[in-house]
């Protein structure tokens, strides 16, 4: 596993942010499409008829292959060795050490550099200024 430093790890911003955002934009669309295939929330009331309704020309939504796109994009970030923690956050999380103990270095999208760490057992609620 890699370590890094803040320097090392805010050099890395300019390259992880377009990704991060495409990121964001896919976990976006996918929940869009997903609320608007579900049949409950439908302005229709559903048909009683026992009769065949008439379908739609249109191809039911792909989730398989925008979860795997969401998926790659993941995979492209963390190899840059961070960590995805959140992707509705735009978060991520740098692999360091402070003193001989695990921490991570904390970012998130939106932010310029990496200000905050916290400690490998806590989260973003429990993040310190550097």
């Amino acid at each position: 596993m890699k370590l890094f430093s803040p320097d090392r790890a805010n050099a890395l911003i300019p390259k992880l942010t377009p990704l991060v955002e495409e990121l964001l934009a896919k976990r976006r669309d996918l929940a869009i499409t997903l609320l608007e295939s579900d049949p409950a929330l439908r302005r229709t009331p559903p048909s009683t008829s026992r009769l065949a309704g008439v379908r739609s020309p249109f191809p039911p939504p792909r989730f398989g292959e925008r979860k795997s796109e969401i998926v790659r994009l993941i995979h492209r970030i963390e190899s840059f060795g961070c960590i995805v923690k959140d992707i509705d956050l735009g978060l991520l999380d740098f692999p360091s050490s402070s003193e001989g103990e695990p921490i991570y270095l904390c970012w998130r999208i939106g932010e310029r550099r990496v200000r905050y760490w916290h400690r490998a057992d806590e989260g973003f609620s429990e993040r310190k200024e550097l």
